[in-house]
């Protein structure tokens, strides 16, 4: 019953600097960010998604899927520790990606969760604090994460019936765009002809350029529509040309 822990179920964990194994989960280890991790990273560190992306991630194509897999890259060298770690902590503790906030959870497909931290090497583990796991997933602001991970799912979930069907390698490159690399994506909206092709009020194109959050929920909206034909965009009606044109 360990891997299947519920939200009232108690786990018994603490991490702090004094610890003997503080910062050790931080080295050698494949952390898969999500959109909004990039998000919170990249405005954290004051860089563009661009910056960001070339700087601190390895982004992987695999043959035949759509989505790209965006890595955060680990310092080189014999630990290959995270670049946002010292041995004080994490440096990016407020904005720290999804992974490093549900450790030493994990979610399981029915909805529970297990404890995937190695017990022989966390001391945490041995610490005498409890929490319930919502508890635990509170204290870390794990829920506004699963929030938009879920908006993300709607996308990830659909893509896997599409991958076979669609070769065109453009598609990987606006999937990579709005989902990622969000100033690209708000100077695709500006320099483009989305707005002459979508139906959106002034207040709300100003609402989503003056929002990176807003311009990724913009992002999942369009692939929906884009690839999934999904009514979340509105066409502008194109006007009806007079007997004198």
């Amino acid at each position: 019953m360990e891997n299947r822990l519920a939200m009232s179920d108690k786990i018994q964990f603490d991490c702090f600097p004094g610890i003997q194994c503080f910062t050790q989960c931080c080295r050698d280890v494949n952390i898969m960010l999500t959109p909004y991790d990039v998000l919170r990273l990249k405005n954290a560190l004051g860089m563009s998604s661009e910056d960001f992306l070339d700087k601190h991630t390895i982004i992987l194509y695999k043959e035949k899927k759509l989505l790209p897999i965006v890595m955060l890259k680990m310092q080189e060298g014999k630990d290959k520790r995270c670049p946002f770690v010292s041995n004080q902590g994490c440096k990016v503790y407020e904005n720290r990606p999804w992974a490093c906030r549900i450790f030493p959870l994990s979610p399981n497909e029915d909805g529970s969760y297990k404890i995937i931290a190695d017990k022989s090497r966390c001391l945490g583990l041995k610490a005498e604090k409890k929490w319930t796991v919502s508890e635990w997933l509170l204290e870390q602001g794990v829920p506004e994460y699963d929030y938009v991970n879920r908006k993300f799912s709607e996308i990830t979930d659909p893509l896997k019936t599409l991958e076979k069907r669609i070769e065109n390698p453009r598609i990987q490159d606006m999937l990579l765009m709005a989902l990622y690399n969000l100033d690209k994506f708000r100077e695709f909206i500006i320099t483009s002809s989305f707005l002459q092709k979508f139906e959106l009020s002034l207040s709300k194109i100003q609402y989503i350029l003056a929002s990176d959050m807003q311009l990724l929920m913009l992002g999942l909206d369009w692939i929906k529509f884009s690839l999934f034909g999904h009514k979340t965009l509105k066409l502008r009606k194109k006007k009806s040309k007079t007997k004198n044109e």
